[in-house]
């Protein structure tokens, strides 16, 4: 029992919820992923513009499914508003692909199957290389805007428009 409790607390103790969280105003962490289509996409490039990045657990799954095909609903209206919306999960280029084909999605996936930037942005569960269901909206000077954590997949993206004409203001 002593064994396991050691084992346990050295688990907490290297645990990355230790990591100072990101807070609104604090800048974005910067990054350079994959998209669906194996191309680069870096966040830098979106300096001077609204973005909304949003993590996922897997592609494929029934509520990232219903989350992506929301975003695509909504993509008209959030790019009314100057912005553009990036789905982030660990899974591979392959399956972002095969998702984003499927789903006749309109914006891009990234791929972060090593969980770097989803680590970097909190959003890691515990001991899985998968993401928490978080939306980021970046302002054009890439500081965090707003943070929404384990966000309903269905109703995350209706918000979206509204919360960026808001944070306009």
């Amino acid at each position: 029992m002593k064994f396991l409790s050691s084992m346990a607390l050295s688990f907490v103790l290297a645990s990355p919820i230790f990591a100072a969280e990101l807070k609104v105003g604090d800048t974005a962490p910067l990054f350079t992923l994959k998209t669906q289509a194996a191309q680069d996409f870096d966040l830098k490039s979106r300096a001077g513009q609204w973005t909304v990045l949003y993590f996922y657990p897997k592609a494929a799954t029934p509520g990232c499914t219903k989350q992506a095909c929301a975003f695509r609903d909504n993509i008209k209206k959030i790019r009314a508003q100057g912005a553009e919306v990036y789905g982030i999960s660990a899974d591979t280029v392959e399956k972002q692909a095969e998702f984003h084909k499927e789903h006749k999605l309109t914006f891009d996936l990234l791929c972060d199957p090593d969980a770097k930037v989803i680590d970097a942005y909190g959003s890691k569960m515990p001991v899985l290389t998968m993401s928490k269901r978080w939306t980021f909206i970046v302002n054009p000077e890439l500081k965090i805007a707003a943070i929404q954590k384990d966000v309903d997949p269905i109703i995350d993206a209706e918000k979206i428009a509204d919360q960026i004409a808001a944070l306009k203001k």
